[in-house]
């Protein structure tokens, strides 16, 4: 049979890149020939992941049924946040955390989703029943999608499963659990150098809400100002991105990691503005909202807004 090629959504975070990495080791100790790539370039913060813990990075590419006829999907279900042909492959098994949306398959296969912070926390488990090792490398992977996706455990996504599991994969990986996950998040949070572009864009997810292709982009910041500087070409951008890809809509949440507040820029038709505002339960003023205390796009931003789309 050929290679199962694992990776996570398009736009690549820490999660989705670290869990295509340990999930293709998983299925190589069990006797698979598994291959993880990417589905995006690296950001920031994941290549410090990965040189710190002295991991090669995946290979990216945007298509696979040229490679294989198998895949394995991690951190995502959804189709449009995957290969741009993920329907010409079959999915050998799927290992997420996240909403099951617009996904079927032909064959049956392994589908492990639970509701905890991080795609690595389930992956851990399946370590686990397999009775694998877990080593430095292995759990300093692990560690670092965790922290990514909790924002250092600050996130309402994060559970007790995956405090207690940090604190072991702390251990394991032989770091400062505080100190590393400070020094990975600063690492990830500095967009002096990138265009408005890879900061809308960088970590956006599509998401279909009631018949709308709503872009929903994320930016890890330890000010909020600097993004908000470069407002105006924000919005010019996810205009512009807007037009050329057939959105509905361009959210981008920008989270400031210190305080765990963030704000909202939107670019939409008019329809949909009140949508977002009964979603927040703010206003727009000058295509802006403020978002307190929310930081997780997959608890605080997704649910709410697919609930004021469906209800309108």
């Amino acid at each position: 049979m050929s290679k199962i090629l694992v990776f996570g959504h398009q736009n690549p975070d820490t999660d989705a890149i670290t869990s295509a990495i340990t999930y293709s080791h998983l299925l190589n100790q069990l006797g698979e020939e598994a291959e993880a790539i990417a589905l995006g370039d690296l950001n920031p913060e994941t290549q410090f992941a990965l040189e710190h813990f002295s991991v090669q990075a995946p290979r990216v590419v945007k298509k696979v049924a040229a490679e294989t006829d198998r895949v394995a999907l991690v951190d995502h279900n959804e189709f449009q946040q995957s290969a741009e042909d993920i329907r010409e492959v079959e999915i050998h098994s799927v290992v997420d955390h996240h909403r099951i949306a617009n996904f079927e398959t032909a064959s049956p296969l392994a589908y492990t989703a639970r509701p905890v912070g991080c795609t690595q926390t389930v992956i851990y488990g399946l370590y686990q029943v397999h009775g694998v090792e877990v080593t430095k490398e292995i759990a300093g992977l692990m560690l670092s999608g965790l922290i990514s996706d909790t924002l250092l455990l600050k996130s309402p996504t994060c559970t007790e499963e995956d405090r207690k599991l940090a604190s072991k994969l702390a251990e394991i990986a032989e770091i400062d659990l505080e100190a590393y996950g400070l020094d990975m998040l600063r690492a990830g949070a500095d967009v002096s150098e990138k265009s408005a572009l890879e900061i809308a864009d960088g970590d956006a997810k599509s998401f279909e809400l009631n018949g709308h292709s709503v872009r929903i982009g994320q930016v890890n910041v330890v000010d909020v100002n600097d993004v908000l500087k470069r407002k105006d070409d924000m919005l010019q951008v996810m205009q512009k991105e807007t037009a050329e890809k057939g959105y509905d809509a361009f959210f981008l949440v920008v989270t400031n990691i210190l305080t765990n507040d963030s704000e909202g820029l939107l670019v939409s038709n008019v329809d949909l503005v009140e949508h977002f505002e009964k979603a927040f339960t703010g206003k727009i003023v000058d295509s802006q909202i403020a978002l307190p205390g929310l930081v997780s796009r997959k608890k605080q931003i997704v649910p709410p807004l697919t609930e004021a789309f469906e209800g309108a």
